[in-house]
């Protein structure tokens, strides 16, 4: 016996044997429930992202390639900005103060960030810039625009893949003026460039309503064009739209914005975006100008309405104290002459200031009255004043009763006289000033800053967009990794199939990219060679020692020294097991032989270099003898049987008693009997050669398969009487199970050092 047999009892599952002085290839401490739980989520989490890392290399390089897509055909925003200053009314004349009150209130910013986004300032914009009439070439989806953009030629660039209805590059339109039906207002109309500056006009039903020319007003069916300029070539398609005016208002608001800098600090800023920086300036240039316009206009026909009121009442007044002081004369000359003590001039000149102070207050009421309703407080006040008046009139009143009828009547016609007068004058004085104040009304705002466009586009850098394109890109293919976790729920862990089907593991063999590439060049037509032969020190190959030293005390007690290895689908590594467990148990002196028995798609005379005709399939049809079937390998003890042709009726063939007389001489002959069979699920051959082997083996591969397949195929086993001894756990990522169980969990490498 040799050293590798000195391993713990075959009914110890999980335990694996030794070979000269190496350890156990896999070994199972004792781990509490608590210590397995304790950091498994976080190693968990990077093993599988390590799993996985190609997924989310691809979906995040799909990213960064729609991110940079993106930045290539998406049209760059700019953005103009001005600044406006309120400030608080004030007449052009210090001297005019005194008016305040018939011109209103203060402005207040919040009323003017009102008006400044109003129909009133935008409309006038909006008619005066044609911003109601959108007129742009047609482009080819995706990525026309982005082309046309970056054409820097004068002439139209040339049409790309023969698309020559759409615009490349260098196109130039301007329309002037484009009257619509009204139920065709928000409408896409097409107009196709003809020759010599000719063009077409349809409708959306492709249907002609104007044909014209370039400078030249055409009309026809309720539609009316001038198209002032038109460069481009004869067939492109330009689209034009005529808004409404409450679409195109909108349409500016949309891109538009007015924010106080600064908490009553009244300096407004004034922000417009849109792709076309030469259009964005004008458009915010001009509202600035229409708004202060319309504030000036506003302050001057306040005082214009103002005036407008008093130059009705002068002509009324003027007669007036006319015909007062017509009536004073005629009495004191139909009298004498009369004149009046010092105490009836008292009561004469207090009545006079009465009475002025009480028209002007009434005047001045029916001035705020166009304005405020009767409740406001400002009437309110005046009210009481007229009331206060009045009781004082009637003081004095009482006082004139008591004087003589000649001195009561010359009182009454002098105090007419002067009120009269003096009202008179006043009035024309104040209706003066305000022909001053109209013609000196500058508003009460001013521009600070006119509109300035900056040099870069407004939004996200590229660095940016590229940073949240990558950052989708991982989030994106954290997703895909949850739905393909959630949706394919497979083995990964030997230790489950352990404890859920009651069968060892006799082996664990990791992953060995060396075997990959050792398969990639036997599929150009190298040379194959076996890794147990040219890589004896590959850790794959130290755990099939492992099982090779584990299946000795499995066969200790079968009556058959053959050994049968299959699994539940195809693509687990179950011929990679066999032809190198043959070679493991060749090297120690075994006398082996390997038998091909999947009669179906069998492929292990490949790996060996030998023909496939001359098998199983000639033996069990009596048309060859064993000798003949037998082919010597590269590998010293080492013998191979292959198929043989392929038969119409494999299932029948294996069932053949040739069949199980063959394994039976070649038990006889050799050391052990190693037969590849197929799938178990796929096709019912490898229960019909169970029941003539010694041991059978699966062979089940990491994150191939669920638990409930395996279970599965256990089961079909078993049903047709065959036992199965136990697994091998085929291509483990031993990194990936480091990072998930670190230090307490599975040691898969150990090897020599010179």
């Amino acid at each position: 016996m040799d050293n590798d047999q000195i391993t713990p009892p075959f009914n110890s599952p999980g335990t694996s044997g030794l070979t000269g002085a190496q350890t156990p290839v896999r070994s199972t401490p004792q781990i509490s429930p608590d210590e397995e739980d304790e950091g498994l989520a976080l190693g968990e989490i990077i093993a599988v992202l390590i799993d996985y890392r190609w997924l989310i290399a691809a979906i995040s390089l799909a990213a960064l390639v729609l991110g940079l897509a993106w930045l290539f055909v998406a049209k760059p925003v700019y953005r103009a900005d001005g600044l406006l200053q309120i400030e608080e009314k004030s007449s052009g004349v210090g001297s005019l103060k005194a008016l305040q009150p018939l011109l209103g209130d203060d402005t207040t910013v919040s009323a003017e960030l009102e008006i400044l986004s109003s129909r009133m300032v935008l409309g006038r914009v909006v008619g005066k810039l044609k911003l109601d009439i959108i007129a742009k070439p047609r482009t080819l989806p995706l990525i026309g625009a982005a082309v046309a953009r970056r054409y820097q030629g004068d002439e139209p660039n040339s049409p790309w893949l023969g698309l020559s209805s759409f615009a490349w590059g260098g196109e130039r339109i301007q329309v002037d003026s484009l009257d619509v039906p009204a139920q065709a207002l928000d409408e896409t109309l097409t107009l196709i460039a003809g020759e010599g500056g000719s063009f077409e006009l349809v409708d959306n039903d492709d249907q002609q309503v104007v044909k014209g020319k370039v400078g030249v007003r055409g009309s026809g069916q309720g539609y009316s064009i001038f198209v002032a300029q038109l460069k481009a070539r004869p067939g492109t398609r330009f689209r034009l739209t005529k808004l409404s005016a409450e679409s195109a208002i909108d349409d500016v608001r949309r891109r538009y914005s007015v924010k106080e800098r600064g908490k009553k600090s009244g300096v407004l800023e004034l922000s417009l975006t849109g792709p076309d920086p030469e259009e964005i300036g004008l458009v915010l240039d001009d509202i600035l100008n229409t708004y202060v316009r319309q504030n000036v206009e506003r302050r001057s026909a306040e005082a214009e309405k103002t005036l407008k009121f008093l130059e009705t009442q002068l002509p009324a007044l003027k007669k007036e104290s006319d015909n007062a002081e017509a009536a004073y004369n005629n009495y004191r000359q139909n009298r004498g002459s009369l004149d009046l003590n010092l105490e009836t001039q008292g009561i004469l000149k207090s009545l006079v200031e009465v009475e002025n102070a009480a028209v002007l207050l009434k005047q001045e009421r029916d001035e705020l009255r166009q304005h405020f309703t009767p409740e406001h407080p400002r009437i309110q006040a005046m009210d009481n004043k007229l009331q206060r008046l009045n009781e004082r009139r009637k003081q004095f009143e009482g006082e004139v009763s008591r004087l003589p009828d000649t001195q009561q009547t010359v009182l009454r016609l002098a105090r007419d006289v002067e009120v009269s007068t003096k009202l008179y004058t006043e009035l024309l004085n104040t209706a003066q000033q305000l022909r001053v104040s109209k013609a000196g009304t500058v508003g009460d705002v001013r521009v600070i800053d006119i509109a300035a466009v900056g040099r870069e586009p407004v939004g996200a850098k590229p660095v940016a967009i590229l940073g949240i394109a990558l950052l989708l890109g991982l989030l994106v293919s954290m997703v895909a990794i949850w739905l393909l976790r959630s949706l394919r729920v497979v083995v990964e862990d030997p230790e489950i199939i352990e404890s859920q089907l009651g069968l060892p593991v006799y082996a664990t063999v990791p992953h060995c990219q060396t075997e990959i590439d050792l398969h990639r060049r036997a599929k150009v037509g190298e040379a194959s060679e076996l890794l147990a032969v040219a890589y004896p020190e590959e850790d794959a190959v130290e755990s099939l020692r492992g099982l090779r030293t584990t299946l000795h005390f499995a066969l200790l007690d079968a009556q058959r020294n053959s050994l049968l290895i299959t699994g539940s689908s195809p693509g687990l590594g179950k011929s990679f097991i066999s032809k190198n467990l043959g070679a493991v148990l060749a090297q120690v002196g075994k006398r082996v032989v390997i038998v091909d028995a999947d009669l179906r798609r069998g492929h292990i005379h490949k790996e060996f270099g030998l023909p496939r005709a001359v098998g199983v399939s000639e033996y069990v049809a009596g048309q060859a003898s064993l000798d003949e079937i037998l082919k010597t390998s590269s590998v010293p003890n080492m013998w191979v049987v292959t198929t043989g042709q392929i038969p119409p009726n494999p299932s029948e063939l294996l069932m053949h008693q040739r069949f199980e007389a063959l394994l039976g001489e070649l038990g006889a002959r050799f050391d052990t009997v190693i037969v590849d069979a197929p799938p178990v699920l796929a096709v019912s051959d490898a229960a019909i050669i169970g029941r003539h082997v010694g041991a059978t083996l699966m062979v089940a591969r990491a994150g191939k398969h669920p638990i409930r397949e395996l279970e599965q195929a256990v089961k079909r086993l078993n049903q047709a009487g065959v036992q199965v001894r136990g697994f091998v756990f085929n291509d483990l990522n031993v990194n990936r199970q480091r990072y998930r169980y670190g230090y307490k969990g599975y040691v898969y490498r150990y090897s020599y050092k010179s």
